[in-house]
């Protein structure tokens, strides 16, 4: 069969020409326009262009790696070539970075330090999204996506192409994530891939789309990661794909991190999740994100503008809500109750948390952690009949009275009194942070942790039978 090439006429190229982008209108996803007209909006020449058709099948490479970046030019270059000597032979190997529009000089810089690497400029900023310029350009079997402050480890990519070959529904390999301070980063949910380092098949992109260009940044890996499962591939993350993130742990939140968090989840919820539990979530997440919003502006500095974060949080929340229109104008995409299941785990959450109980006679709990999933948890008690005493969280928690979720105290360690409970359940589904936070917690405290997804816990373990559970 003859491979199927794009008929793109092909320019001829001067060495001081790169490849810029002019913009669609802000309105348009990458992933909507049809082949024509993705390339209408392409000005190519670079001094190491992409191939034409005449070549594209004869040097096809294993691995692309695509990064975003925007005035970070000497982290970026420092990480390409860690990058570059993943292993790999040269002609295996694809680089494509998109500049955001940087203004520190980046494209020179890069371009001049390592010239293989094919350049995508854009005359704006778009965000983490920008990424998807050089998705739909990379040629590779698998595309790698990274931060501009991020590299595999050695032997960490050829592991990741094991994987894929091992398991054909294996639809994104995500890294263990390795922050400098030694700790881990990973998403809330374990099927859900992080922009820091996850491998895709691009076969499978190139028919799901990319990430969700109207995000700009936060949550867009989420909507990748539903479309893969919905395609019925998995999302894994793999501990032996060892990658390091340079990112600056405890670093300040801007506002605008603040407003897209908000926004970008109620997109979320609005177009993949149906009634009532988009409804239920999206409330759980509001009061979750204004409480963040608070406790950042407390600890803005004496000369920042009091109350920017809570700003961000009503504008973003007003932005997403707007989406919502999309439940009656059939701009849906709602999941299967299968992947639903999948993602939030809501009925394995009720069946675990049964068996618990039974084993261990719990009456009397309490939740460690106020999660984006923690009304799985919540409801499964309620349906069970346990009495949730408190929920447990040292950074969102306050005093007994100060804070709630839905009529439970929500306090820090310190601030819970002298409360009899039977058992803590830490109601975090995240694969670092609910091993983290259990294993601190069963140092100090004489009381049953429970993890109700730790594989080793004989009190949670045993066939899986599905269940009819109701969120309350």
């Amino acid at each position: 069969m003859k491979p199927r090439t794009i008929p793109i006429p092909v320019p001829k190229f001067t060495p001081s020409h790169r490849v810029i982008i002019h913009h669609p209108p802000e309105s348009c996803e990458l992933e909507k326009f049809d082949e024509s007209l993705r390339f209408s909006f392409l000005i190519l020449s670079s001094p190491h262009p992409f191939p034409d058709d005449r070549t594209l099948m004869a040097r096809t490479p294993l691995v692309s790696f695509v990064i975003a970046t925007h005035n970070r030019g000497e982290v970026l270059i420092d990480c390409l070539r860690r990058t570059l000597s993943c292993g790999l032979p040269a002609d295996q190997i694809e680089t494509i970075v998109v500049d955001n529009a940087s203004t520190d000089n980046t494209p020179i810089r890069l371009t001049a330090a390592l010239p293989q690497v094919h350049l995508i400029s854009l005359s704006q900023n778009r965000g983490a999204v920008a990424k998807n310029y050089g998705m739909f350009k990379a040629r590779g079997e698998f595309i790698v996506v990274l931060d501009d402050d991020a590299f595999p480890q050695p032997g960490a990519i050829m592991q990741m192409i094991r994987h894929f070959r091992d398991d054909k529904n294996l639809g994104a390999a995500v890294f263990d994530v390795t922050l400098p301070d030694g700790a881990k980063e990973a998403s809330a949910f374990p099927d859900v891939c992080i922009g820091a380092g996850t491998g895709f098949r691009r076969t499978l992109l190139r028919k799901i789309g990319y990430f969700p260009a109207e995000f700009f940044m936060q949550a867009e890996e989420y909507d990748l990661s539903f479309r893969i499962l919905q395609a019925g591939f998995s999302v894994q993350r793999f501990w032996d794909m060892p990658l390091t993130h340079l990112k600056t742990p405890g670093a300040r939140i801007g506002q605008r991190t603040t407003r897209l968090d908000v926004r970008n989840n109620l997109y979320l919820l609005a177009r993949y999740v149906p009634e009532p539990l988009c409804h239920a979530y999206a409330a759980d997440w509001l009061a979750r994100y204004w409480m963040m919003a608070l406790d950042r502006d407390a600890d803005q500095p004496p000369h920042a503008i009091e109350g920017t974060h809570r700003n961000a949080f009503l504008r973003g929340s007003a932005e997403g809500m707007a989406k919502w229109r999309l439940r009656h104008e059939g701009g849906r995409r709602l999941l299967s109750p299968e992947t639903l299941e999948q993602i939030f785990k809501i009925n394995e959450i009720h069946q675990r948390l049964g068996r618990a109980q039974e084993r261990l006679g719990l009456r009397r709990i309490l939740f460690a952690g106020f999660g984006k999933n923690l009304l799985a948890y919540y409801s499964a008690a309620r349906s069970l009949n346990l009495n949730i005493l408190a929920v447990v969280d040292d950074q969102l928690g306050r005093p007994a009275g100060d804070r709630e979720y839905r009529g439970i105290p929500l306090v820090t360690w310190k601030t819970l009194g002298n409360v009899r409970y039977d058992a803590v359940i830490v109601s975090n589904l995240s694969p670092v942070a609910a091993p983290r936070h259990t294993e601190a917690l069963r140092r100090v405290l004489d009381k049953p942790v429970l993890n109700l997804f730790e594989k080793s816990s004989a009190a949670v373990q045993g066939p899986i039978h599905r269940s009819q559970t109701a969120l309350h």
